[in-house]
């Protein structure tokens, strides 16, 4: 069993934010007979996965979701984690396909002034691309 102090310590979260994500369900604790927090350590598993969705931008809702499918009382399995990662490939390799063309795209593009608006992936004269839908087009495909 881990401490808050420990799995902070392991994990890289602060303790506030081990408090929150118990708050949510997202992770869950015993309680020692002085009202202490203990963490199994298979915890440490979901706070890593945690910390990593957010990085790349998943909600804490949906992260809730993918979490809520995993066993309880016990540590999840290669084929648990399997299971639930396989849900999650399509919307990550969307997310990867987005971030490439956001770096291919704007490696030139940001700051530059628009000098050369005739090759500007992000120029669009007299808004024409507007009945394509609102945000930024080109990069959305």
């Amino acid at each position: 069993m881990l401490t808050i102090g420990e799995l902070s310590a392991r994990s890289g979260v602060a303790p506030s934010a081990l408090r929150f994500y118990e708050q949510r369900g997202l992770i869950h604790s015993v309680r020692t007979g002085g009202n202490q927090r203990r963490y199994e350590r298979s915890e440490l598993r979901r706070v890593s996965f945690i910390r990593i969705a957010q990085q790349v931008g998943v909600s804490l809702e949906r992260i809730s979701t993918a979490l809520a499918d995993l066993p309880e009382g016990r540590t999840p399995t290669k084929a648990d984690w399997a299971r639930l990662s396989a849900h999650w490939r399509a919307e990550l390799d969307d997310k990867i396909a987005l971030l490439e063309r956001l770096r291919d795209t704007l490696d030139g593009c940001i700051g530059c002034g628009c000098l050369s608006l005739q090759s500007c992936k992000l120029h669009n004269p007299g808004d024409a691309r507007a009945a394509e839908g609102p945000g930024p087009r080109t990069l959305l495909g």
